[in-house]
């Protein structure tokens, strides 16, 4: 069984959406504009490419990301590996970035029982939140910025459901305030 990991830049009030500067939202680039940048922070994210199998995207990442990251050097890991889209709704995968779109939930959780690394997922709120009322994440890869950011799309879910106990297994403080927290579900 391969692992899942939602991987997140998250301000401490759960906010994820535009950390890198997309438009529309009024904190766009908070991760860069708000904080004062420190490269130690950014160790997980390479560790990622390296350890992992897949990426796994939802269809709105999957758009924004298609026409950029194939020609970021610093994501050469990520270009090279597996893709997978969840969505209801895309015709065909993008020729720039192609990737094996998935219908569903349950096509996911059979993605999961197949053998090789861990699937990555990035942004992707809405799939990241579904995948875990679904009780398929088995980690998340946190980097928390000391700020509250208010409205915005949130890495958690608002479902009432039962709770979801996770065990922290590393963690990290730098000296911008940033935190890496790692966390296991516990199951």
């Amino acid at each position: 069984m391969r692992t899942l990991i939602i991987t997140s830049f998250v301000s401490v009030d759960g906010v994820m959406e535009a950390p890198g500067g997309e438009p529309g939202y009024r904190n766009s680039g908070w991760t860069f504009n708000a904080v004062e940048m420190d490269e130690k922070a950014f160790e997980i994210k390479g560790r990622e490419q390296q350890e992992a199998g897949a990426l796994l995207l939802g269809r709105r990442s999957y758009e924004a990301f298609a026409p950029v990251w194939p020609s970021m050097e610093e994501f050469a890991e990520y270009n090279a590996m597996p893709r997978y889209v969840v969505s209801t709704t895309l015709a065909d995968e993008d020729p720039r970035w192609p990737a094996t779109i998935l219908r569903s939930l349950d096509d996911v959780a059979e993605l999961k029982r197949t053998e090789g690394g861990p699937i990555i997922v990035h942004g992707s709120a809405e799939l990241g939140a579904a995948l875990a009322d679904a009780g398929l994440v088995d980690r998340y890869h946190l980097v928390v910025y000391p700020l509250l950011l208010g409205a915005g799309k949130r890495l958690f879910s608002e479902t009432d459901k039962d709770l979801t106990k996770l065990n922290l297994v590393e963690h990290a403080v730098y000296s911008n305030g940033v935190q890496k927290q790692v966390f296991d579900v516990v199951r």
